[in-house]
């Protein structure tokens, strides 16, 4: 019981049964916490009827209603600690993520840094069937993100992601405020400026193919707005001791 993926879902039944069955077929011993924020489409009902073909493998955690993506990762951090997993993974359900680059996400953290990036702007890293408003999007996030905060991350917004296990139990997870892509950077700052390395693998991201995006005006608007408010409380002298625990 050392690795475990966590994937939150908000009408996935497309893809949850193949994205579950894509990670834990990769022999490597990847368990997987669906969690489902109140899926008006069935998702956990189909998570459920997995439970036998995967057993002690596969778990869900059902919150009601769609709560956002980063409270469903910090339910998912704390859920994976209490049960003592080592290497603790963020993925999407929709296989814009690759779950053969899990295992170089692993080897990487495995090595030594803190925290494994799955980046699609370092060199090797690339984007594949994203409009082109999209990439200018994420490419002017990573850009704006760096100019503001100064963190050494090509792809801060990046939500493919494995943590050791000493990362999170050092970050105050109660004290994480944001939800939507600022929740990704708020994350990879905390822990780089709690003195982590950061590492970024580069992966291959590819749009998703079934479901809808769960991308907003709102997402994109705390984004925005979150990387200055992350450097003004950076900047504050009690700023690491809130953070930590």
């Amino acid at each position: 019981m050392e690795k475990i993926v966590i994937i939150p879902t908000y009408n996935e039944k497309e893809n949850i049964a193949a994205i579950i069955g894509a990670v834990i077929n990769l022999k490597e011993n990847f368990h997987v916490l669906i969690v489902d924020d109140g899926s008006p489409d069935g998702t956990a009902n189909i998570v459920r009827s997995l439970f036998t073909e995967y057993p002690g493998q596969l778990f869900l955690e059902e919150r009601k209603g769609k709560l956002g993506l980063g409270t469903a990762y910090i339910h998912g951090f704390k859920w994976c600690l209490e049960k003592g997993y080592q290497f603790i993974f963020e993925m999407d359900a929709d296989f814009s993520h690759n779950p053969k680059d899990l295992i170089r996400l692993h080897d990487a953290c495995a090595k030594g840094a803190g925290v494994a990036v799955g980046s699609r702007y370092v060199k090797g890293g690339a984007v594949e069937n994203w409009p082109a408003n999209r990439i200018a999007l994420s490419r002017g996030a990573s850009f704006y993100t760096q100019a503001i905060t100064w963190m050494p991350v090509q792809d801060p917004t990046a939500g493919f992601v494995c943590y050791r296990r000493e990362v999170l139990e050092k970050i105050n997870l109660n004290k994480i405020k944001f939800i939507g892509y600022a929740f990704q950077i708020e994350m990879k700052f905390t822990a780089w400026k709690l003195g982590f390395k950061v590492t970024e693998v580069p992966i291959t991201f590819i749009d998703r193919k079934l479901g809808a995006s769960k991308m907003s005006k709102g997402i994109i608007k705390e984004g925005i707005l979150g990387v200055l408010q992350l450097k003004m409380m950076s900047m504050k002298n009690n700023y690491l001791k809130n953070i930590s625990n």
